[in-house]
C-alpha cells in the first residue's frame, strides 16, 4: 500500500500549486453537476483545462479545501494499484471535513482506474479526468463509464485562443483593426506550426513537433496496437499528409505502401488509418453523396494540427490552408462536416448550417476563380444552398454569380469570425 502521509502531502502541495497558477481562458465550458473525461491529442492542453475548471469553481465560491487535484505522473508515487485510489479518498477525508471535487490527471497509469471512477460517480462525487491517448480512447471510455461521464474532446488552440496567449484580445472593441498587423504576423506562425500550446514558447518549433509526433507514433500507435510494420505505418502517415486535400481509398493506400517495398494488405491499412483516427492524429471527413460503403472507404483525412501536418510537406501552403479550415469546422460541427464529390467537388458542406465552403489559396488566376465559383454554384443549386463561401489566404470580396452571392474571406478573418 502506498504511504498515506505522502498522499496527504501531494494533495496539499497540489492545492497550493493549482491555486497559484495564472493562465489565459480557453474557449471550453463545463456544466455544473456533470462528470467529465477530457480526451485529445497529446499536449493539446487537457491538464490546462483541469486548472481552468478549478479556478472557475474557486471564483464561484468553492473553497480550496474542496479541491482534490492529483497528478498520477508524480515520480514519488511509484507503481499504484486500484486499492491506492481509495487511499487518496480516505487521506483527503482525514484532512478535510467536506466533500471534494476530484481532478485526476493521467489516471490511466493505474490499472482498473475506471472502476474507481464509476464508483465515485455513483456516490454523487463530481469527477474530472484526463489521460494519455495510449490507454484512453473515447470509444473505450464510453463503453467503460457508460452514461456517468461526459467525454469532451480537447483540440489544439484556436487562432483566437492563440492570440489571447500572446496578449491580443480579439473581443476588445476594434481589435481586428487596431492589431491587424500583429494578427497577420502571428497567423504566419500559427499557420505553419499549429496551435499546440507548448510549441509557442519553443524556438526550434519543428524539432519539438517532430519529437511529439515520435511520441504519438511509438507510444499511441506502435506500442498500443503492437504494430510490427512501423515503416509501413510511417509511410502511410506521410502519404495521407501529401493527399490531405483528396479522398483516399484504402486500396490505393495499400498499393502505395506495398510499392515502397513493404507488402501491406488493404485490411491492414484500414486498421492503421483507424488507429490514427482513434489517437486523434487524423480527422476523417466523408462525401455527403457517397453510398454507405464509399463514405467509409473513400474519405478525406485531415491532421488535427497544422504543425504536425507540416512535418511531412515540402510545398505546404495549399494543404495547410485547407487543413486549418477543416480543423475549425470539425471542432465546431464534429461528424456533421462533409465534402461533396460527384463529377464536381466542393471542399466542405455543412448541412446543419446549409453552407458550402471552398478553400483556395488565391483567386487571382482567372481559371482558378472560374473553377471554384462554378463548382460552388452547381452544387448550391443541386443542394438548394444559398450560403456560399470561399476562404483564401488573404483576399476578400463579394461576387454575384447566377443570382447567388459568394463571400470571399481571408483566412485570418474567417478564423476569428467563424
Amino acid at each position: 500500500m502506498i504511504n498515506k502521509d505522502l498522499i496527504k502531502d501531494i494533495i496539499v502541495e497540489s492545492q497550493r500549486f493549482v491555486s497559484s497558477l495564472s493562465f489565459h481562458q480557453r474557449d471550453y465550458a463545463f456544466e455544473n453537476g456533470l462528470n467529465y473525461v477530457l480526451v485529445g491529442l497529446r499536449r493539446a492542453g487537457k491538464s490546462y483545462l483541469l486548472y481552468q475548471r478549478i479556478h472557475e469553481l474557486l471564483e464561484k465560491g468553492h473553497r480550496l479545501e474542496e479541491i482534490c487535484y492529483f497528478n498520477f505522473e508524480d515520480d514519488r508515487l511509484g507503481v499504484m494499484t486500484l486499492a491506492d485510489l481509495d487511499t487518496i479518498k480516505s487521506a483527503y477525508e482525514e484532512m478535510f471535513d467536506t466533500q471534494p471535487v476530484f481532478f485526476f490527471d493521467e489516471i490511466q497509469i493505474v490499472e482498473g482506474w475506471e472502476k474507481f471512477a464509476r464508483r465515485l460517480a455513483d456516490q454523487k462525487y463530481r469527477v474530472y479526468i484526463t489521460g494519455s491517448n495510449a490507454k484512453m480512447l473515447s470509444s473505450e471510455i464510453a463503453t467503460t463509464l457508460g452514461g456517468r461521464f461526459l467525454i469532451k474532446e480537447v483540440f489544439p488552440l484556436s487562432f483566437a485562443e492563440y492570440l489571447s496567449f500572446v496578449g491580443i484580445d480579439v473581443k476588445e472593441k476594434n481589435a481586428l483593426h487596431l492589431y491587424k498587423k500583429e494578427i497577420l504576423r502571428h497567423l504566419e506562425v500559427y499557420f505553419r506550426f499549429g496551435g499546440l500550446p507548448e510549441v509557442m514558447n519553443v524556438q526550434d518549433k519543428r524539432s519539438w513537433l517532430s519529437g511529439l509526433f515520435n511520441k504519438i507514433f511509438f507510444g499511441d500507435l506502435i506500442a498500443r496496437y503492437d504494430i510490427r510494420n512501423d515503416f509501413g505505418l510511417r509511410l502511410l502517415a506521410k502519404k495521407l499528409a501529401e493527399s490531405v486535400k483528396q479522398p483516399s481509398s484504402y486500396n490505393r493506400l495499400a498499393n502505395v505502401v506495398t510499392s515502397a517495398g513493404k507488402k501491406t494488405s488493404t485490411d491492414t491499412v484500414i486498421d492503421y488509418v483507424n488507429y490514427m483516427c482513434e489517437s486523434w492524429l487524423l480527422l476523417p471527413v466523408e462525401n455527403i453523396i457517397g453510398k454507405l460503403a464509399e463514405r467509409n472507404t473513400q474519405r478525406k483525412y485531415y491532421f488535427i494540427d497544422n504543425g504536425i501536418l507540416n512535418l511531412f510537406l515540402t510545398d505546404p501552403e495549399t494543404s495547410l490552408l485547407e487543413n486549418i479550415v477543416a480543423i475549425q469546422l470539425v471542432k465546431r460541427w464534429g461528424d456533421r462536416v462533409f465534402f461533396y464529390h460527384n463529377g464536381v467537388e466542393v471542399d466542405f458542406y455543412l448541412p446543419d448550417a446549409e453552407k458550402l465552403i471552398q478553400v483556395s489559396y488565391s483567386l487571382q488566376d482567372e481559371e482558378t476563380l472560374k473553377r471554384e465559383t462554378e463548382a460552388l454554384i452547381k452544387v448550391a443549386k443541386h443542394l438548394n444552398v444559398n450560403d456560399l463561401l470561399i476562404v483564401t489566404k488573404d483576399e476578400e470580396s463579394v461576387l454575384e454569380k447566377d443570382g447567388k452571392n459568394i463571400q470571399i474571406v481571408p483566412l485570418w478573418k474567417w478564423l476569428l469570425g467563424s
